[in-house]
């Protein structure tokens, strides 16, 4: 085969024929995803139409082509350097491993972190605020007035009757799980009495 091309090019390119096959190779699998993934865009958007499909339906299929197609471009662009295949996917699918190992571990940190930021914004209560968290319809739960409002959990002060106040770190998840009583005081209870 390289003699073959050899005849075509100048002499000055035969020490490089190993780079302009290379080169060459690597034009033609990035010229051929682009026209796959041309076409793929195009039979996508036709049977959308077609059935009266939602158009959004184009747009998530075209990434998810994207990612596809370029992906494979990624795996055939790197075999051609020598990157075998199989350590390739070996790498990829153990970061993935790991990721999703990491995922589900700070998941729990993550939800409250995201709770705190809906208690900030849809304020169910606020400091100083005496609420009552229920487990089961009127079944009493942790209840206390409100000290603290930070990302992953809420501090409230507790006072039961003949015993020392104590604080409790509530899970700002848990806000969400349950029923929360926010209870009123009097000068709030005139101010609802009168609307």
């Amino acid at each position: 085969m390289y003699a073959d091309m050899k005849d075509y090019l100048p002499e000055w390119a035969h020490p490089w024929l190993d780079f302009i096959t290379l080169g060459l190779q690597i034009i033609l699998i990035v010229l051929a995803a682009t026209l796959l993934r041309a076409l793929v865009v195009r039979i996508m958007t036709r049977v959308v139409k077609h059935h009266s499909l939602p158009v959004e339906l184009i747009v998530g299929g075209r990434r998810f082509a994207s990612v596809l197609i370029y992906g494979g471009v990624l795996m055939l662009i790197l075999d051609r350097f020598g990157v075998s295949g199989a350590v390739l996917w070996t790498a990829i699918t153990g970061f993935a491993t790991v990721a999703a190992i990491a995922f589900f571990a700070a998941w729990s940190v993550l939800s409250n972190i995201f709770c705190a930021v809906l208690i900030y914004t849809t304020r169910p209560f606020r400091l100083h605020d005496h609420i009552e968290i229920l487990e089961s319809g009127d079944k009493p739960g942790l209840s206390g007035e409100v000290l603290d409002i930070r990302l992953i959990y809420t501090t409230l002060k507790e006072t039961l009757p003949d015993s020392v106040p104590t604080r409790l770190q509530v899970p700002n998840s848990l806000f969400f799980q349950r029923i929360v009583r926010v209870k009123l005081l009097p000068a709030e209870t005139a101010v609802a009495e009168t609307r």
